[in-house]
């Protein structure tokens, strides 16, 4: 039987390795992955230009506004960014508004500020560009604005330079926990979560959709060209069940093991072109969040978060292919196939959004519940552990619920199966699942 098994599993595998569409594919797939990974560098090669500043010329008709203006927007991107380097470049103009806006004609990215007095406001201002400007940059450049006005109202009430100075220093915010087991990082970790980790489990979500068609097709595809029989007849279908599930989920670990390798050689690529490292084209933000976590110990989290989701993710790759091989079994056709996943992938939906909304739903039953259903456990428990929602012992509870469920697919798909694979019927798939389970219970 092993042997059997070994070698179905075997042509399963070339079936899939090697064809035109995997190497195609996949070479595809390495461009991309390379290319995202050195997108700023790809751009700057066709003349874009990520490191340029943003040139803001102003024309000071007060008198009073450009330095101060040009220390606002320093200090309003400083505290919005959370970095000191500028991404602005701001100068003086010394001519009128009309010789100003031919410098856009020449470079349609400038912008033009123009500061007028105003007895009642203490000055006006006009912001000028080529088009839109960015929402969040125009608050940025709106906000610096705000407070020339309000700075240069406060001068004007003959406060000492000193205390205008106070007025607009950034106050600095201590943070105290009464749980001593409370730490700062964790307090922004919600964000991080809902941003990064979807990302990070979109890899996995594929593969899972890849998996189920996968198997869904291939199993198809023999009873249409009737080689099925030729297959039973040589082999027992439970020979023939767990070689397709065993080369699938083996072919989607290899295509994982790809994706990795593929995005390794984009950072390596990356490095040989001397461009930034990820955290920093992600953000100061970003990068002194990631080095405050190790500093703190909170690496030490992934030495057992890591193997849990590895272990979950396995065993909901089986989960997955067991019941694509089953449904598999009683169609006959792609089509009536398609219609049988539609709800696996509804499933598989609501476990990503779940966890990207996962730190909106913090303490909330159902999040928690939902985080030891299969199909969608391998996708939210992680987060949810990292997140600090639910602990070790409830993941491993979900382990065992998984391990649980799979032996339950087996049991029953199997008598599924048996029946199902040799029957070329199309009408009422469910009502055969059915009497496929009471006639071999």
């Amino acid at each position: 039987m092993m042997s059997k098994l070994n070698y179905l599993i075997g042509v399963s595998l070339k079936r899939k390795i090697k064809t035109k569409w995997f190497v195609a594919a996949n070479i595809l797939l390495a461009l991309v992955i390379i290319g995202v990974s050195n997108i700023d560098s790809i751009i700057s090669f066709f003349g874009g230009d990520f490191n340029k500043k943003q040139l803001i010329y102003v024309v000071d008709n007060t008198e009073q506004s450009f330095d101060l203006f040009k220390d606002q927007l320093n200090l309003v991107e400083e505290n919005f960014k959370q970095t000191e380097d500028s991404s602005y470049e701001i100068k003086l103009y010394d001519k009128d508004v009309e010789n100003a806006k031919k410098l856009i004609e020449e470079d349609k990215k400038t912008w033009i500020v123009v500061f007028n007095k105003d007895p009642e406001t203490t000055i006006s201002a006009t912001v000028i560009s080529e088009g839109y400007i960015d929402a969040i940059e125009y608050q940025l450049v709106s906000s610096a604005i705000n407070n020339t006005k309000v700075a240069l109202a406060t001068m004007n009430s003959d406060l000492p330079l000193e205390e205008v100075a106070k007025l607009y220093s950034p106050i600095t915010i201590a943070r105290e926990y009464l749980d001593e087991d409370k730490l700062s990082e964790e307090e922004s970790m919600g964000a991080i979560m809902s941003s990064v980790f979807p990302i990070i489990i979109l890899p996995f979500f594929m593969l899972v959709i890849f998996l189920v068609q996968m198997i869904g097709a291939e199993v198809n595809d023999e009873k249409s060209t009737r080689g099925m029989e030729i297959i039973i007849s040589n082999v027992s279908p439970e020979t023939h069940f767990f070689a397709k599930i065993i080369a699938g989920n083996l072919f989607v670990l290899m295509q994982g093991g790809l994706l990795l390798l593929f995005g390794g050689m984009g950072l390596l690529v990356r490095k040989l072109l001397g461009g930034n490292s990820i955290i920093q084209v992600f953000g100061d933000d970003f990068g002194s969040f990631i080095t405050k976590v190790l500093d703190n110990g909170l690496s030490g989290q992934l030495v057992y978060i890591i193997p849990l989701t590895i272990i979950l993710m396995i065993l909901t790759f089986i989960s997955y292919s067991l019941l694509a091989g089953v449904l598999a079994s009683m169609t006959t056709n792609t089509e009536d196939f398609q219609q049988l996943q539609t709800p696996i992938m509804l499933i598989l939906l609501l476990g990503y959004y779940l966890s990207i909304f996962a730190s909106l739903l913090k303490g909330a039953t159902f999040i928690k519940v939902a985080s030891f259903v299969p199909l969608i456990s391998a996708i939210l428990s992680p987060s949810l552990l990292v997140l600090g929602q639910i602990g070790i012992i409830e993941v491993i509870i979900s382990i065992l619920i998984n391990i649980a469920f799979n032996w339950l697919l087996i049991k029953y798909g199997l008598k599924i199966y048996k029946i199902g694979i040799l029957n070329y019927s199309s009408k009422g798939l469910w009502k055969k699942m059915f009497k496929a389970l009471k006639t071999n219970s």
